[in-house]
């Protein structure tokens, strides 16, 4: 049976909390230039189904950024608290905004076709185009 760990963080002001459990100690990274957009880089970010929990959520402010997701931060200070599927309720929040001593891995890297050729991880990871990406979460690609 897989090890269940808690984690807590904050925003950069602390108007906003989240509470999340995780199964494992995986980070994947978004190259995708609305990720790179968004937060002047790819996107590092662990994955969560549930066990999502904010406090403060007066402070949290959504910005509907395709038809299938949106993206959350702290009106507040701007931090970037999670980017959200909007049909099954799928986050993935920056690994930065949790305060942990997890010994995180990076183990996918998704958007690998949009990453610019300025930066490279020496991680060896799992890779996914776009396209690939839309086929695992929609079962197509005409997303």
């Amino acid at each position: 049976m897989a090890k269940t760990i808690h984690h807590k963080g904050a925003c950069l002001c602390g108007a906003v909390s989240v509470s999340v459990t995780t199964k494992n100690n995986h980070v994947g990274v978004c190259h995708c230039s609305m990720c790179r957009n968004w937060g002047g880089g790819p996107l590092f970010a662990v994955e969560f189904a549930e066990d999502v929990t904010f406090e403060g959520t007066e402070h949290v402010t959504t910005f509907s950024s395709s038809e299938w997701a949106e993206r959350g931060f702290c009106q507040q200070c701007g931090t970037h608290l999670f980017y959200r599927l909007k049909q099954n309720g799928h986050y993935a929040l920056p690994i930065g905004l949790l305060d942990s001593d997890e010994e995180w891995k990076i183990i996918e890297q998704v958007f690998i076709d949009q990453k610019p050729a300025y930066y490279s991880l020496a991680e060896k990871t799992k890779q996914l185009t776009g396209e690939e990406v839309f086929a695992q979460y929609s079962g197509n690609s005409d997303c």
